[in-house]
């Protein structure tokens, strides 16, 4: 319940960064597309990119400037990619697949914390306010106040992956051959996966501030 929440990011908020980067920026191939990933899991089926309908569907959603973009960063990738067709190349070094780590984490910690803060927060006035009022259940209060995370969430991720842009953290500098390596890409889902989990245990902190039943019977007692 802590976890699963985090794990879908928008497609728009993250090309967008892309876009501002300029075509030119090394180390954006499929292996970093977070397109897929965020701050809350899919409600509804989604098109995976490799189908057709997925690929429309995702076109259709950017903006001209970012189909643009899209478009130079592809046609620019897959020249490369043809070049190298026939060369060996070496696999990511341990320094890379840091930069591959850290740069799939940094976000995931900013989406696990605010998922799980607001879904607290939201949760337990909901339990105090309309939970003793209409006599919900406290799972139904969870759950509604994990409605207002996942809400909240869709208009926050932007703001979260432009303040993880902000620190400075340099983009894996890799070819195409080598974003399309198994140490790449599990150096990545490591991070993202390592990342949402810091980010919700942190994301926790608003329990430090709530008062357990015994703690509340106490104070009435001494009342």
């Amino acid at each position: 319940m802590l976890l699963a929440p985090c794990l879908r990011r928008l497609l728009r908020p993250s090309l967008s960064l892309a876009a501002s980067r300029g075509s030119g920026a090394r180390g954006e191939g499929p292996g970093f597309l977070p397109c897929r990933l965020g701050t809350h899991s899919a409600k509804e089926p989604v098109e995976p990119l490799n189908t057709a309908q997925g690929a429309r569907d995702f076109v259709y959603s950017l903006h001209s400037k970012e189909r643009k973009s899209l478009l130079q960063e592809l046609q620019r990738f897959e020249s490369m990619a043809i070049a190298q067709e026939e060369m060996e190349i070496k696999p990511p070094s341990s320094a890379q697949r840091r930069y591959v780590f850290l740069h799939s984490a940094i976000p995931f910690v900013g989406f696990g914390f605010l998922d799980n803060a607001i879904m607290i927060v939201a949760g337990t006035q909901i339990e105090l306010s309309i939970g003793v009022i209409f006599g919900i259940s406290t799972m139904a209060a969870a759950a509604l106040g994990n409605l207002v995370s996942d809400v909240a969430g869709l208009g926050l991720a932007g703001y979260v992956e432009a303040l993880a842009s902000r620190l400075g953290l340099p983009s894996p500098d890799l070819n195409p051959k080598q974003a399309d390596m198994w140490q790449t890409r599990l150096s990545s889902q490591l991070g993202k996966v390592i990342g949402v989990t810091i980010g919700c245990i942190l994301g926790m902190f608003p329990l430090l501030f709530f008062k357990t039943e015994e703690e509340e019977k106490l104070e009435e007692s001494k009342n």
